[in-house]
């Protein structure tokens, strides 16, 4: 589970998050939706200890992600998919992280026929991937530890259609499984396929935070909400 409770998060005069709250339950995906620039990844380096918050907090699996036992095999994390070292190989990337984390090398294997790169792909230098192939990776990475929370930022950049669906396909089994998935997206439509939960920010601020089916059941316009919360981010954003 993560819990957010009452977050700010301030730049000298500008205020990135507003004093948000909401929670990412167990055996749920939970879609973190809104435009560039609302909030969503500055929330989740709070989640993982790369940023401050200026008040409030992010509770992972009951605490701070810095205090927990080996924090990175517990919560598998893609913030940014091209931030991987371009020398090595991708294998070369899961055999350092597995060492890290101090799980098998044969969980190397394991993780690349999970997302789906080659034995041929994985001895390919990182910088000679395609934006999608890095995404596989960078999932795998996540996935090392099997952790039992993922936050993920942005993982369908790149990907092509039967990857966006591969992706799904994952998410779905991993929260089924009872683990706890947090998804960023500025992408309505593919979040809407695989959440359960909908939380929408925008301007640093929620302005929806509903299970799925209750949006649904209740007729909510995710559309509308979502063009007005983007079109606030822009007007902030010229504004600034």
């Amino acid at each position: 589970m993560i819990t957010v409770q009452n977050l700010t998060k301030r730049y000298g005069s500008l205020i990135a998050v507003d004093d948000i709250t909401f929670t990412a339950p167990a055996g749920t995906v939970t879609g973190f939706l809104g435009p560039n620039g609302a909030g969503k990844s500055t929330t989740m380096r709070v989640a993982v200890g790369l940023t401050h918050a200026t008040s409030g907090s992010v509770r992972v699996l009951g605490g701070d992600y810095t205090d927990l036992p080996n924090p990175a095999a517990r919560v598998g994390v893609l913030l940014d998919a091209s931030a991987q070292h371009a020398g090595r190989t991708g294998r070369e990337v899961l055999t350092l992280g597995a060492m890290t984390l101090g799980v098998p090398r044969s969980r190397v294997d394991q993780v690349l026929e999970q997302v789906g790169l080659t034995q041929r792909e994985s001895r390919k230098r990182v910088g000679t991937y395609s934006l999608g192939m890095r995404q596989r990776l960078g999932i795998g990475h996540a996935l090392l530890g099997n952790p039992e929370v993922l936050i993920l930022d942005e993982p369908a950049n790149g990907l092509d259609p039967q990857g966006i669906h591969w992706m799904r396909s994952l998410l779905r089994v991993f929260a089924d499984a009872g683990g706890t998935v947090l998804l960023s997206s500025h992408l309505l439509h593919e979040v809407q396929q695989v959440a359960d939960r909908i939380v929408m920010i925008g301007n640093g601020r929620i302005v929806v935070d509903a299970a799925m089916e209750e949006l649904l059941a209740e007729g909510t316009d995710l559309e509308t909400l979502f063009l007005t919360s983007t079109m606030s981010t822009s007007r902030e954003g010229i504004a600034a």
